[in-house]
């Protein structure tokens, strides 16, 4: 279930006659829980509850139905109870069916209310059915429900007006819902001449039935169209009762005005939505979730994508709110200093190229309008209107809804805003009519010209639309008033990475990007509107901020695209290291994200990691405090290590594999197979404890092998499967039936790392296998390298080097030889050094041994870790961290900057003898 339906459960509920017996189970199914669940609890098989009345789900709720009057006895009493405890409870609840009590646990939050108002603290429950509440939720649900009863409309609306579903429908079914969203928020602020105004005429002379209710909201519309001098003279006449609606204007209530036929049902839904107090909707939070009412793929998790304020200031506050506050703390009380800000900030323009609903220019504007306030407070002018025009505050979205919302949730910030800097008088006398302007443009932002849409000289053609929704919105050029003014881009445009694009998204790479850097269709999507951001800030000198997956910041995408970006003089100038991008959603651990805000270089530059705020002199593209900007791939180590290949590729279509009872059939009666047939590791058989084996067939060894009928048709297989193959690289072994593509073996031992790990585990899981051991291309191999070599593979700094320079796939760490080993910075070993870390090796290996039979999986599963094992590796960290500073490391970030530093020095090193020989060479010859 999503947010949308737990409250609309919980409310259901709420108005249900109370049943002190069902109640628990009601509430709880209310919450999204299993009927097998309920089922086990009605039975008393899985209720613990101590306490009378009550009902107890293991990690979740200790809930109790108890007598009239004693529910904060009954909560007290569920604090206390050792079940609640035991079962790692984190809500209790009390009710009598007449008031309620709540209380999360964890933090002591509690709710109390009268039982028919409890479904206004919905919010507060929503952990319970695993859903992570953002504040701007938990303190004002008033969003989500308004959403709720929308969605309710729309689906019956479309269900009973088919033809408005389709295509060339859709868009007018969109007006009419943005027209809907206005008039409930114009009737419950003042807009409208008297509260309720339009729920009550639509109740009033719309039939029961919804028969006519389609013509009372067409009238309404028509009539915010027409200005009151024109009434007399409109044709039709103006039904009398619709003239007590203002002149609206602003293209929003222009052209056509039908609207869609109601059932009874959409009737009852329409007045459902305008009962709700629509003054305490948050324009930032609606506008995101009612763009997802309109939208077939994004409905089933309706009310899930809003973006939390917190994350949003991630972005503006480094980008240049911050800079406003200084200036305002600079300021004082100084009267012309207050002014020349406040004219500053008349003239900066705040820019999302991928805007959706507007949620981060609404931010950006109430931020603004926050200072703008102080300031006029400071110089004893709260009568002033606002100098910032909302046009400066300019979108780009691909869909025309999301569009027009956020046109609307910036109106609904304007007027709220004037309302709470300059009150409630002075808020209505300026709002209507609406300006007719349209500064957010629909359409795609990478075939857009972003100058043109928010051109830097204030030199565009003004556009006065006739009609919101018919205007050209990819056409919308709006003087500035504020030639000269800063500009900073924004925004969280979308990822996609290289296997999730479609055939468009491919080719608009290919033509952002294609002629910028080598390599472009390796590269994830959103880097199309970074290089486009990056071309806008060279030509205006302005910012920009966008948040992005932190694989931009890793792996084999640096390379490729950034120092590209950096050459053209642009730095990083602040960063948010890896972080959750928190929305509603119950699956909340999906994205893991990095704020990026590049520039004209800055002198003082600042990475922020969870609480921790870092100023520095550089940053790289991995989000370091190092010069250093890329990692490049290297054929061979850089350090004095082994090295390390690529397991084999087989290329056999599987017929040189064989299974455990292959093997033992072959060996049972063939004895002088067994140096031809090997086990076989790849990733999963290391990790998984998986047998497989394969034919390891020597020339010299072939005349015996073609003997046997099962391994002759093995190998025939081989040939067929690569002389079938499209692939000319496995055509030219059809001659080589009888082995791999590839030939590594080592002779007394092979160490082993996966080609992708869990990002869940602490360490790198790797294996050592003795004697003749095959490995596949799902591994890379160190073969006959000294065991010390495990050590460096299984530390912790190994896993934050592999993390930051190899990137994931997905979620998991990608591991690459070129770029993760080859590249790894180890200091000169001493003997005694490596004789510590192959004690230390030894030691990881012989506590796993103490475990036998569990696999690597199950060993190195992070809720489950034996104790000796992750002893043995903390051992293992120590000694080898010793080795680098003499000390542990206090954290990762230390860890990646000990390794940058030293990398930068090793790379200097190899670079700079050649140039040493060069100079020899010359002057010996000289």
């Amino acid at each position: 279930m999503n947010a949308v339906e737990i409250e609309q459960a919980i409310s259901e509920l709420a108005l249900k006659p109370f049943d002190a017996t069902e109640f628990p189970y009601a509430f709880l199914a209310a919450l999204g829980n299993k009927d097998t669940t309920l089922k086990r609890l009605r039975t008393g098989n899985n209720n613990a509850s101590d306490v009378a009345g009550g009902v107890l789900l293991r990690n979740n709720i200790h809930l109790a139905v108890c007598a009239a009057g004693t529910v904060g006895d009954t909560l007290k009493a569920l604090r206390a109870s050792l079940a609640t405890t035991k079962a790692k409870a984190k809500f209790i609840l009390a009710t009598d069916g007449q008031t309620l009590e709540a209380e999360e646990l964890a933090s002591g939050e509690t709710i109390a209310s009268a039982f028919p108002d409890f479904p206004n603290h919905f919010g507060f429950l929503l952990p319970l059915a695993g859903i992570s509440t953002i504040k701007e939720i938990k303190d004002n649900p008033i969003d989500v429900r308004a959403t709720g009863r929308l969605n309710k409309l729309y689906v019956e609306l479309l269900r009973e007006n088919p033809a408005w579903a389709k295509d060339e429908r859709r868009s007018d079914m969109n007006h009419f819902m943005a027209r809907l969203v206005f008039c409930f928020f114009a009737e419950d602020t003042g807009i409208f001449s008297d509260v309720g105004l339009f729920t009550q005429t639509v109740d009033r002379w719309s039939e029961r039935s919804g028969g006519n209710t389609h013509e009372v909201l067409s009238e309404i519309f028509r009539a915010m169209n027409i200005k009151p001098s024109d009434r007399g003279a409109a044709t039709p006449r103006l039904a009398a009762w619709a003239n007590a609606f203002p002149y609206v204007n602003g293209g929003l209530f222009s052209g056509s005005t039908e609207v869609p036929r109601f059932t009874q049902m959409a009737r009852t839904y329409l007045l459902h939505a305008g009962v709700l107090n629509w003054r305490e909707i948050n324009p930032d939070i609606f506008g995101s979730m009612i763009q997802a009412v309109a939208d077939d793929e994004e409905r089933g998790a309706l009310g899930m994508h809003y973006t939390s304020v917190p994350n949003i200031l991630k972005v503006l506050n480094p980008l240049f709110l911050d800079d406003l506050r200084a200036a305002l703390y600079e300021a004082g009380d100084n009267e012309r200093k207050l002014l020349n800000l406040r004219k500053r900030m008349a003239r900066i323009r705040v820019f999302d190229p991928a805007c959706g609903s507007g949620n981060f220019l609404v931010i950006a504007y109430k931020q603004m309008r926050e200072i703008e306030a102080e300031i006029n407070r400071r110089r004893g002018e709260l009568h002033l209107g606002s100098e910032i025009p909302l046009t400066n505050f300019r979108g780009i979205e691909l869909r025309d809804f999301p569009a027009e919302i956020a046109r609307l949730a910036l109106i609904i910030a304007e007027f709220q805003c004037d309302v709470l800097h300059r009150g409630q008088k002075d808020a209505l006398a300026e709002f209507l009519p609406l300006d007719a302007q349209n500064w957010i443009v629909c359409g795609n932002a990478l075939r857009l010209d972003w100058l043109h849409i928010c051109p830097p000289t204030g030199t565009g053609v003004k556009l006065i639309a006739d009609d919101l929704f018919g205007a050209p919105l990819d056409q919308a050029q709006i003087d500035f008033s504020n030639e000269g003014g800063e500009t900073y881009i924004c925004g969280n445009p979308p990822y996609v990475g290289r296997r999730n694009q479609n055939k468009q998204q491919k080719e608009e790479i290919k033509q952002v990007l294609g002629g910028v850097v080598k390599s472009s269709a390796s590269l994830d999507y959103v880097f199309c509107w970074i290089e486009k951001a990056s071309d806008y800030v060279l030509k205006n000198r302005g910012e920009f901020a966008f948040v992005t997956t932190n694989s931009v910041s890793q792996g084999s995408q640096i390379p490729i695209y950034w120092p590209q970006l950096f050459a053209k003089g642009l730095e990083i100038n602040f960063a948010h290291r890896s972080f959750q991008w928190t929305n509603n959603a119950s699956d909340n651990a999906g994205v893991t994200c990095v704020v990026l805000g590049i520039g004209q270089p800055k002198t003082g530059k600042v990475i922020f990691d969870g609480t921790q705020r870092q100023e520095t002199t550089a940053i790289n593209a991995y989000l370091l405090s190092s010069d250093l900007q890329v990692v490049e791939p290297s054929s061979s180590p850089i350090s004095a290590i082994a090295r390390m290949r690529y397991g084999n590729l087989p290329g056999d279509g599987n017929y040189l594999t064989l299974t455990r009872i292959d093997r033992d059939s072959l060996l049972k009666s063939n004895r002088e197979f067994e140096r031809m047939v090997i086990p076989l590791y790849g990733a999963q058989e290391f990790i998984r404890g998986l047998q497989r084996y394969c034919l390891w067939i020597d020339d010299e060894d072939l005349p015996v092998a073609l003997q046997n009928d099962f391994v002759s048709r093995r190998i025939a297989g081989v040939r067929q499967t690569r002389a079938d193959s499209p692939d000319p690289s496995y055509n030219a072994l059809v001659d080589r039936p009888h082995q791999f593509r590839d030939r590594n073996l080592a002779d007394s031992m092979t160490i082993l790392a996966p080609t992708v790990s869990s990002e869940n585990r602490a360490y790198l899981p790797t294996a050592v296998f003795p004697g003749r051991t095959g490995t596949t291309n799902q591994a890379y191999a160190l073969y006959d390298a000294p065991l010390w070599s495990m050590a460096l593979i299984a530390s912790r700094l190994h896993l934050v080097w592999i993390a930051t320079v190899c990137g994931k796939l997905k979620t998991d760490f990608r591991y690459s030889n070129t770029l993760g080993w080859n590249t790894f910075p180890v200091p000169l070993l001493t003997e005694q050094s490596r004789a510590d870390l192959t004690r230390c090796a030894e030691d990881i290996l012989l506590a796993r041994e103490t475990h036998f039979p569990a696999t690597i999986a199950d060993l190195y599963d992070p809720e489950t870790m034996p104790d000796n094992l992750r002893h043995a590796h903390e051992r293992n960290d120590e000694v080898l961290e010793r080795i680098y500073i003499g000390r542990k490391f206090k954290n990762d970030t230390e860890r990646l900057e000990k390794l940058f530093e030293l990398y930068t020095k090793m790379t200097a090193a190899e670079k700079a003898k050649p140039v040493a020989k060069a100079a020899k060479v010359r002057k010996k010859t000289s």
